[in-house]
């Protein structure tokens, strides 16, 4: 693996050509809108690029990214990942030779050929942005709305505490570049089905509180969002609820993913590396908002997650 900097990384993609963006597992909006905005620029530019037809786009997103997916049989040779820490988190089906990975996370593993890092952005889409004006010169209205959508996702409409002024500068050039954020905004975090509702209603009433309150858990199993008919969409941004307990300081979201296999979400304030806990499952991503996931059910996966949180935190 080869750090580069930004320009590096825009010569490399004039470079060459026949390009597949690739999303990670689970897919946000930040790794569909970073890898749309800049499948678009590379088209603008005159290259063949498409995004990969990762199986788990939920229909919150699908309407976006449809017109830069390839179509059947349709296999370019050239890799990027976008906002992919580890080849753990490729999609089914994707390609495992990385050419170029772009991503935010001080945890990348480097398993890329070539590795655009910047883990002082708050999204992927800040630093996709700062590229396509490298390659481009300028971003177009369709890329505006394509980072907005990144940008916005990955801060929680700017209020993690991941969001700096690097955050709200890029925003604000989306804006003034024709991203609708009057719409997005509602549409993103305004919106919420009558299953959604009643999942939050379940998670709130649900959840347990350990170390006098400091440490919140919550758990969404197979049978609750079966009882309720909820779909992936309906779980979009769940991670963060159990943070915002008054008092909270590190905050688990455990989610039933089949028999004994769960994925685990924690979340924290400024001070509590949760990426620490989750690197000891084999999972990591930033200081204040990590994952991982461990074979084993929901209750004994609540256990082990705060057994090592314990560990970490002793005083907690």
């Amino acid at each position: 693996m080869k750090g580069i900097t930004v320009n590096r990384c825009a010569e490399i993609l004039r470079e060459h050509d026949d390009y597949l963006i690739l999303s990670h597992k689970f897919p946000d909006g930040d790794t569909l809108g970073s890898g749309a905005a800049l499948c678009s620029a590379l088209r603008r530019i005159g290259k063949t690029a498409y995004c990969f037809p990762n199986p788990d786009i939920t229909p919150r997103y699908a309407g976006f990214i449809e017109p830069y997916l390839a179509k059947e049989g349709q296999m370019p040779s050239f890799a990027i990942s976008v906002d992919i820490a580890s080849d753990g988190m490729l999609s089914s089906g994707a390609p495992q030779d990385i050419k170029l990975a772009i991503d935010h996370h001080k945890t990348n593993t480097g398993f890329a050929k070539d590795l655009c890092l910047d883990y002082g952005k708050s999204s992927c889409g800040e630093l996709v942005l700062e590229i396509i004006e490298a390659l481009c010169g300028s971003i177009s209205e369709e890329e505006a709305n394509l980072l907005y959508i990144a940008v916005s996702t990955d801060t929680g409409c700017f209020q993690y505490t991941n969001t700096n002024a690097g955050t709200l500068e890029a925003a604000a050039k989306l804006v003034k570049a024709g991203a609708d954020n009057k719409s997005l905004n509602v549409m993103l975090f305004r919106t919420l089905s009558r299953a959604r509702i009643t999942l939050l209603g379940m998670l709130y009433s649900g959840m347990k509180y350990y170390k006098s309150g400091k440490v919140t858990a919550a758990t969404v199993t197979l049978e609750m969002l079966n009882s309720i008919g909820a779909t992936e969409d309906d779980c979009e941004d769940i991670a963060g609820i159990p943070g915002a307990a008054e008092g909270a300081a590190v905050s688990v979201l455990i989610r039933e993913l089949g028999e004994n296999y769960c994925k685990v979400s924690l979340r924290s304030k400024p001070g509590y590396d949760v990426s620490k806990v989750c690197a000891v499952f084999g999972g990591g991503g930033h200081p204040g908002a990590s994952g991982c996931k461990i074979k084993h059910s929901p209750e004994e996966t609540e256990k082990m997650i705060l057994s090592e949180i314990s560990k970490q935190w002793p005083k907690l």
